[in-house]
């Protein structure tokens, strides 16, 4: 088991953290089940946000009595300072706390600085001086805004993703994050479930220090298989090189990452979805992505009027429509047999 500390915050934790964006997908009383096994099993840091509807409640209801076991990472996606001090309100009630270690400005499109005219960063260090957060954090899905924010020196930890997929652009943020301070919390980890070996991915993450991985957990089976990687890490052998070499040559170009940004559609396609399944049908089973369920949603890309709305969206700058357009050509085909994967 290593623990990685997370640059100039001094929060050292170990290396898998708890990705608790899944866990609203199911009751609470599960949802308590395996946060509490989480950190039975060594886990101490927890990332949720108010966005994540009641992630934070279960969080709460989890770690009551216990906060100072552990470390509490949320975050606001507001845009003026009165959404920021309610939703940093309604995260210290649903989160049974009255400080935050690390909050975060959700999936930002710039970097927010002191006298921007937004008052968002004025807001951050109120915060901070009060108390109800200790450390400051930002989250972005853009690499260009991501490299402002940590040259900024204004942050204390970026959140990211960061996967055997990232390029090599993404490789030199991490790095820079390093030489800065900043501590990386690695999200998608797991490619939005494009990547199909977890020792492989973690064997990856491994070899870069200074990154702790939040692994998005929402059943017991999901949490035992990163469990039993802290006393046996998988190390990035020649095996595991040579497999991440093939999936990067076979998942390279324009691949939908499943970030979400481009949502909502206007037309009611769900992209982020709809833009990856033929990459689902050759890496997932292949029964789930036939249904009449997946049918019909697919079928939604008909009713595309290309008002590129999704592709002006795009932080990785793909022509969503025509994705999409061939993803659903993809799927006719093999579902009329013509294809197989």
């Amino acid at each position: 088991m290593r623990e990685i500390t997370l640059g100039r915050t001094g929060i050292t934790t170990v290396q898998n953290a708890f990705g608790a964006l899944p866990i609203q997908r199911i009751p609470m009383e599960e949802a308590v089940r395996i946060l509490h096994r989480a950190y039975e099993g060594g886990m101490t840091f927890f990332d949720t946000a108010r966005g994540y509807t009641d992630s934070e409640e279960k969080l709460g209801e989890a770690f009551d009595g216990m906060r100072e076991r552990i470390y509490i990472s949320t975050k606001t996606h507001c845009s003026t300072p009165e959404v920021f001090k309610r939703d940093l309100e309604t995260s210290l009630k649903n989160l049974r706390t009255d400080y935050i270690d690390i909050y975060q400005l959700h999936m930002v499109p710039q970097c927010y600085r002191p006298d921007d005219g937004t008052g968002l960063y004025e807001c951050l260090l109120e915060a901070k001086r009060q108390g109800m957060i200790r450390h400051i954090g930002i989250t972005t899905h853009r690499l260009h805004v991501a490299m402002e924010i940590v040259q900024s020196g204004l942050y204390e930890t970026l959140q990211f993703p960061f996967s055997y997929l990232s390029a090599d652009k993404d490789i030199e943020l991490v790095r820079a994050c390093r030489d800065a301070g900043v501590g990386f919390l690695g999200m998608k980890g797991l490619a939005g479930g494009l990547i199909r070996r977890s020792d492989a991915a973690m064997a990856f993450l491994e070899d870069h220090d200074n990154v702790l991985p939040l692994w998005g957990i929402q059943k017991m089976s999901e949490l035992e298989e990163w469990l039993s990687y802290m006393d046996e890490t998988p190390i990035l052998n020649d095996e595991r090189r040579a497999f991440i070499q093939k999936e990067r040559e076979e998942l390279s170009g324009d691949f939908c990452r499943g970030c979400g940004y481009c949502m909502p559609c206007p037309q009611g396609i769900e992209i982020f979805n709809a833009a990856r399944m033929s990459l689902f049908l050759k890496r997932a089973p292949v029964a789930a992505q036939i249904t009449p369920e997946k049918q019909a949603m697919m079928a939604k890309i008909d009713d595309c009027v290309n008002c590129r709305q999704c592709a002006s969206r795009c932080p990785y700058e793909l022509d969503t429509p025509a994705l999409l357009k061939k993803n659903l050509a993809f799927y006719r085909k093999f579902l009329a047999g013509e294809i197989t994967t």
